[in-house]
């Protein structure tokens, strides 16, 4: 029988955890090993997202729980105050980190990816595993080519602490690959109202809305005299971003070192 990949999930209980949960118990090539919440009790991982008993108790040590269940992957969507310390954590001990959180500098990145090399793993760190969110930034930056004046908006619940979103700061980033620094609008624009015109980012403008009831979605504006073009992503459910994880926990296997970004696994 092939070697199947074990994966411990941290925030389990959470919405992001949940799905993820669900996604390696489907997967026949997945072997789910571990579960951490900070709200753990003797909760089955399988019952807690409606499927079978899989045997498999939350806790809430996350070095105690890592440790004793050896995984190969750890998926973590937990949030940015933890993710450095969860994903050196991983590292440390040998575990292949999937973090679907921001918070990272490029200099932590940079560190982490040398701690991965030194230690003979691959981890990732991706804003977004969603397949048309990375295909949204991809034909946003290359139409940024032909279209350099352009503007971000992104919109998430308000329960979103971070702002712009990690998709919007990556998607500005892969523009900002392609594209010259232009700076855009009338020189004697002036804001009458602090922030107005958004967050500033290589010569175009980032907007961040935050609204009850909103999931997520994106739109990059773009405009010439005469012309404008829309590229814009939806996302409806949880459920969109579950097929890139299981594509991440599989390719986290095959390399050295740390990956920024889950377009580095879309041909």
């Amino acid at each position: 029988m092939e070697h199947r990949i074990r994966v411990a999930v941290i925030g389990a209980s959470g919405r992001m955890g949940r799905e993820v949960v669900k996604t390696v118990l489907r997967e026949t090539d997945m072997e789910l090993v571990a579960g951490v919440s900070r709200t753990s009790g003797p909760i089955d991982l399988g019952r807690m997202v409606g499927m079978d008993d899989c045997g498999i108790l939350m806790g809430s040590d996350i070095e105690k729980v890592l440790i004793e269940s050896k995984p190969d992957v750890l998926v973590d969507f937990t949030g940015p105050q933890t993710a450095v310390s969860h994903t050196n954590l991983a590292i440390r001990l040998g575990i292949r980190p999937v973090m679907g959180t921001t918070g990272f500098t490029p200099q932590a990145i940079a560190d982490l990816d040398m701690l991965c090399r030194d230690n003979n793993i691959g981890g990732l760190i991706a804003p977004n595993f969603s397949i048309g969110a990375i295909l949204m930034m991809r034909f946003a930056a290359q139409a940024s080519k032909y279209f350099p004046n352009l503007e971000i908006i992104e919109y998430h619940g308000d329960q979103k602490l971070d702002a712009p979103s990690g998709t919007a700061v990556k998607t500005a980033e892969m523009i900002s690959e392609v594209r010259e620094e232009i700076k855009q609008g009338n020189p004697k624009e002036e804001e009458t109202i602090e922030g107005s015109r958004g967050g500033y980012y290589n010569g175009f403008r980032i907007h961040s809305v935050r609204l009850p009831g909103v999931f997520a979605q994106q739109e990059v504006i773009m405009a010439e005299q005469g012309q404008a073009l829309k590229i814009r992503h939806d996302s409806y459910d949880r459920a969109a971003y579950m097929p890139g994880v299981a594509i991440a926990v599989r390719k986290v296997m095959t390399y050295t070192g740390m990956i920024y970004g889950f377009e580095h696994f879309i041909d």
